[in-house]
C-alpha cells in the first residue's frame, strides 16, 4: 500500500471526527457522574422529601474532602523542594540541584499553592485534576518620542528591528565649525513604537469539563486524541496571529455545549449573550486545542501534532508538530487500565443519601415528640385557638377532655447508633476519622499512647495512599513538563534569585530526562516522629564530625545543613535561609582548611608541652595525617597566591601593550590630521608647525614608557 501525504481538508476531517467522538464520550459518560458529585459536594442530594418534613442534608461528601485536603496539601507544601531532580552521573550533581531550585522557583512563581488546591479538589470531586504547562510568548509595544536627534542618532534608532518610526519631522540646523565655515545638518524629531518580545512558563489548572480524551485511552501517554477546549474572545485570536477571515464566522462556546457542568462548577448561570458588548472583538467562541498522532507527511510513521480548532464546528485554524502533551493528570484512586479513576466523593455518595434519610427521620421524630398531634372532639373545640402557636395560648372548649395529645414514640435514640455506623463506614473508606485528626476524646483518654499512635497510623493509611497517587502521577509529570518547557524555550543564561543569592543559570545544558523524586513518603502526617528522627540524625552527624574531623568520609557540612533544613520543614518552616546560611563547595572547603589549621596548632602546643605519648600509634597516625593535610593546604594556598600574582602581572602587561598600540594609532591620526590641515591651509598660503606636532607625540610616548618602566615591563 502506497501512503500519500495528506492535504489540509483530509487532516481537518480526521481531527474533527476524533475530537467530536472524544467530546461526546466525555459529555455522555463522564460529565454526568461529575455533575452529580459536584452537587453532592455542594450539599445537595437526589432523594426527595415530604412537604412539611425536614430538608436537612448530611454533608458527608464535603466533610471528607475538607478534612483530608489539609493533610494532603501539607505533604506537598511543607517541604522546601517538594520535587527534586536526581543526577544519573556524578557530573550531573550541580545541574540537578540547579534544576530542582529553578523548577520549584517557577512553580511558586505561578502560585503553586492555588494551582495544587484546585487540582487536588478536582481529583477528590471530579475523578481527576488537570494541570497544564505552556510557554506563553509575551509581546509588548510602547510608544516613545525623541527630539533633537542628529543624523547618526536617528539612523541608529531607525535601524533597530524592533522599532517602527511612526512620525518624523526634519529641520535643518546651521552650525559654524572651528574654521568659521557654516555647516548645515539635519535635526530629527521622531515618534516611534518599540516592540519587546518576552515569554515565561505558564502553569494553570484546567476545569475538568474543558478537558477531553478518547474513550480508549489509558493514560496521558497512551491516547488517540487528547485536548483542551475553552472560550476565547475574537480579540484574543487576532492577537495570537490568526487572520480575521479565518475567525469571522466562528460561533458556539464551550459553556453553551456543556451548560449544566458549567453551572455546577460556578454555582450560577453565565450570561452568554454575544450582543452584550458593542465591540465585536469581545465576542466569545470555543477554541479547541487537540493533540493527535497523525501521518501528515505520508512517511508511514505518525507524529504528534497540535491542532487548534475554532467554534462549535471545529474549524481548523492551524496545526504544527509537538514534542509532548502539556497535561499532568492528578488522581487519588486510579483505575487500572483506564484513564479515569474514582473520586473521593463517589466513594461516599451512597453513604450521604443513607445518612441524610436517617438524619431527617431523627429530626422529624424529635419535632413530633416535642410537638405531638392533638385529638379533638369535632364541634367541641375552637379550631382557631388550636392553630395559635403562641406560648400560653388559650383554647376554648365546650366539654372538658375534648383535647388529647397523641403519643409519639421517641425512636431517635435507637437511630443514632445507625448514624454512627455510617460514620464508621465513611471513616474506613476515606481514612478520615476523629482519631486521625486528634478529635476523639474517648480514644485519646481511654487508650495508651501506643494504642493511640496505632489508631492514628492505621487511619492515616488511606490518605497516605492518596498522597502517593497524586505524587507519582500528576506531581511527577508536572515537574517533568516544567523542566522541559524551560529547556526548550531558553536561549541564553539567566540571573535569578535562589537561596537569597543571585546566581546564573543556563537551562540549555540541562538534561530533560533526569530522574525525578517526589518528597512524599509514607507516614507524612506524623510530623512529630519525623522531627524526632531528624534530631537524632543531627546528633549522630555532629558526633561523627567532632570525632573524626571534616574529612571523615561520611558526613559533610552540606549533609548537616540539609538535616537542619528538613528539621525546620517538619514543623512548617520552609525558609531555612532565614536561620542558616547556604553551604557552598567553597565555604565548606574553607571551613575544612580552618579546622585543619586549628588542629595543627593544637598538636604543636601538645608537643611542646610533652602531652603526646609516643607509645600511642593511633594518635601519632592521626597527628601525621593532620600535619599532611595542613601542609597540603599551605602549598595549595601558596600556589593560588602565585597564580593570582601572575594573572595580575599578565593583565598589567596587556593593558600597557594596548596603551602602546593606542599611542601608535594616535600618532597616525595626528599626522593624518596635520596633512589634511596643511592641505586646507595651503590654499591660504599658511604653514604647519611640524616640530610642535612631533614634540607632542614624543611627550606622550615618553609618559607611556615611564609607566611601563615602573611596572618592570620596559625592554
Amino acid at each position: 500500500m502506497r501512503i500519500e501525504p495528506m492535504d489540509k481538508d483530509t487532516v481537518e476531517g480526521i481531527v474533527q471526527k476524533a475530537v467530536q467522538d472524544a467530546v461526546d464520550f466525555i459529555e455522555s459518560e463522564i460529565s454526568e457522574p461529575r455533575i452529580r458529585a459536584q452537587r453532592y459536594f455542594d450539599g445537595k442530594v437526589d432523594i426527595g422529601h415530604e412537604q412539611g418534613r425536614s430538608k436537612v442534608v448530611a454533608t458527608k461528601c464535603r466533610d471528607v474532602v475538607r478534612a483530608i485536603k489539609p493533610s494532603i496539601q501539607r505533604v506537598f507544601l511543607s517541604t522546601e523542594n517538594p520535587v527534586e531532580f536526581v543526577p544519573r552521573m556524578p557530573e550531573d550533581v550541580a545541574v540537578a540541584e540547579q534544576m530542582t531550585k529553578y523548577a520549584n522557583y517557577k512553580f511558586q512563581q505561578n502560585n503553586g499553592y492555588r494551582m495544587l488546591n484546585d487540582v487536588f479538589q478536582d481529583a477528590m470531586v471530579k475523578k481527576c485534576g488537570i494541570a497544564k504547562v505552556m510557554y506563553e510568548d509575551k509581546t509588548e509595544t510602547e510608544s516613545f518620542t525623541y527630539t533633537g536627534l542628529n543624523e547618526v542618532e536617528f539612523m541608529f534608532l531607525a535601524e533597530d528591528d524592533d522599532v517602527e518610526v511612526l512620525e518624523q519631522t526634519i529641520t535643518q540646523q546651521i552650525e559654524v565649525d572651528e574654521m568659521g565655515m557654516e555647516i548645515e545638518s539635519p535635526i530629527y524629531d521622531v515618534k516611534i513604537s518599540r516592540t519587546t518580545y518576552d515569554g515565561d512558563i505558564l502553569i494553570t489548572s484546567v476545569p475538568p469539563e474543558e478537558f477531553f480524551v478518547d474513550r480508549n485511552s489509558r493514560s496521558v501517554d497512551d491516547f488517540f486524541v487528547i485536548g483542551h477546549r475553552t472560550d476565547m474572545s475574537i480579540g484574543d485570536l487576532l492577537a495570537m496571529g490568526y487572520e480575521e477571515d479565518d475567525i469571522s464566522g466562528l460561533t458556539g462556546t464551550v459553556s453553551t455545549m456543556d451548560a449544566e457542568a458549567e453551572y455546577e462548577r460556578r454555582g450560577y448561570t453565565v450570561d452568554e449573550d454575544d450582543d452584550q458588548s458593542a465591540d465585536p472583538t469581545s465576542k466569545k467562541v470555543a477554541v479547541t486545542e487537540a493533540y493527535m498522532r497523525v501521518d501528515v507527511e505520508g512517511v508511514g510513521i505518525p507524529h504528534l501534532y497540535r491542532f487548534v480548532l475554532g467554534g462549535a464546528g471545529y474549524k481548523m485554524l492551524s496545526y504544527d508538530k509537538a514534542d509532548e502533551v502539556p497535561f499532568a493528570v492528578f488522581e487519588i484512586d486510579p483505575e487500572p487500565h483506564a484513564f479515569f479513576g474514582r473520586s473521593l466523593v463517589e466513594l461516599v455518595i451512597n453513604d450521604q443519601d443513607a445518612a441524610t434519610a436517617m438524619l431527617r427521620g431523627v429530626l422529624d421524630n424529635v419535632a413530633l415528640t416535642n410537638n405531638p398531634g392533638l385529638e379533638v372532639v369535632d364541634g367541641q373545640v375552637s379550631i382557631d385557638d388550636l392553630l395559635n402557636n403562641e406560648i400560653g395560648r388559650i383554647v376554648r372548649v365546650k366539654t372538658a377532655g375534648s383535647i388529647r395529645e397523641q403519643v409519639v414514640p421517641f425512636t431517635a435514640g435507637s437511630t443514632l447508633p445507625a448514624l454512627q455506623y455510617f460514620d464508621m463506614l465513611v471513616d474506613n473508606k476515606t481514612g478520615v476519622s476523629k482519631a486521625a485528626q486528634g478529635l476523639d476524646p474517648d480514644v485519646l483518654q481511654s487508650a495508651t499512647a501506643t494504642a493511640v499512635a496505632a489508631t492514628i497510623e492505621g487511619a492515616a493509611g488511606q490518605s497516605e495512599v492518596m498522597a502517593r497517587n497524586l505524587a507519582e502521577g500528576g506531581m511527577r509529570q508536572l515537574f517533568r513538563l516544567i523542566a522541559s518547557a524551560i529547556i526548550k524555550n531558553s536561549d541564553k543564561e539567566e540571573i535569578i534569585r535562589l537561596n537569597n543569592e543571585f546566581v546564573s543559570v543556563d537551562p540549555r545544558v540541562w538534561n530533560a530526562d533526569m530522574d525525578i523524586v517526589v518528597n512524599v513518603g509514607l507516614g507524612t502526617g506524623r510530623e512529630n516522629e519525623k522531627a524526632a528522627v531528624l534530631r537524632e540524625t543531627i546528633q549522630m552527624q555532629m558526633s561523627i564530625w567532632q570525632q573524626y574531623g571534616p574529612n571523615n568520609g561520611m558526613v559533610t557540612m552540606t549533609n548537616i545543613r540539609n538535616t537542619l533544613a528538613d528539621t525546620l520543614a517538619a514543623v512548617g518552616l520552609k525558609n531555612s535561609e532565614r536561620y542558616y546560611l547556604p553551604v557552598t563547595v567553597e565555604s565548606e572547603q574553607q571551613l575544612i582548611a580552618e579546622k585543619q589549621q586549628e588542629a595543627a596548632m593544637a598538636q604543636q602546643q601538645q608537643q611542646q608541652q610533652g602531652g603526646v605519648a609516643s607509645s600511642d600509634p593511633n594518635q601519632a597516625f592521626l597527628m601525621a595525617e593532620q600535619m599532611k593535610s595542613q601542609s597540603k593546604a599551605q602549598v595549595d594556598m601558596a600556589k593560588l597566591q602565585l597564580d593570582a600574582q601572575k594573572a595580575s602581572a599578565d593583565q598589567q602587561f596587556k593593558m600597557h601593550e594596548l596603551a602602546m598600540k593606542d599611542d601608535l594609532k594616535r600618532d597616525e591620526m595626528v599626522q593624518d590630521l596635520a596633512v589634511e590641515v596643511a592641505k586646507i591651509l595651503g590654499q591660504y598660503n599658511a604653514t604647519v608647525d611640524v616640530a610642535s606636532v612631533k614634540a607632542e607625540q614624543d611627550a606622550t610616548r615618553a609618559h607611556n614608557e615611564q609607566m611601563m618602566g615602573g611596572y618592570g615591563l620596559q625592554g
